[in-house]
């Protein structure tokens, strides 16, 4: 996460220093420097902060359920996820993360997980692999590449099976 954030700090410094040089010329001059979040659509997003059905037929929900912020599984999955994030991307995945059961928001309601849980999902919203321990990013992919719904995308996109 921390590259993320990196990044976005970094696309922001020209306007800052663009806000710095108007003021340093003329003092009276009141520049406003507009900061925009940096959203990845397949990085980490609360799931209070997205509709479930919001999601359908756009991205593959994975969704990383813990007790806590804290808990020991949820922190190694994370770990897991960041370290190859445009694997995901290239699989329309929409990361979801919820470590508040005391929230009882609409994923938790719909998934039902029990204590640390990862759920993969397909673009239909149906969860299709649920597991109760951390997985690499690379057993995710596999995973994924094996729905009925990737495999018809990677079918429209290379027709002729050639790679």
């Amino acid at each position: 996460m921390k590259p993320l954030y990196t990044l976005g700090l970094a696309a922001l410094l020209p306007f800052v220093a663009f806000a710095q040089e108007a003021q340093a010329i003329d003092p009276s001059v009141q520049v406003e420097v507009e900061t925009e979040a940096v959203v990845v659509p397949y990085g980490p997003r609360d799931a209070a902060d997205v509709v479930f059905d919001d999601l359908m037929y756009k991205q593959r929900p994975v969704v990383v359920f813990g007790d806590g912020p804290d808990d020991p599984n949820f922190l190694r999955q994370m770990e897991l996820l960041q370290r190859d994030l445009p694997a995901l991307e290239q699989r329309d995945v929409a990361l979801i993360i919820d470590t508040d059961p005391e929230a009882r928001g609409e994923w938790r309601m719909r998934l039902r997980p029990r204590g640390f849980s990862l759920v993969l999902m397909d673009k239909d919203l149906r969860p299709v692999i649920r597991k109760p321990l951390p997985w690499e990013v690379r057993e995710i992919v596999a995973a994924i590449d094996k729905f009925p719904l990737r495999r018809q995308e990677m079918l429209e996109r290379n027709p002729a099976g050639r790679r």
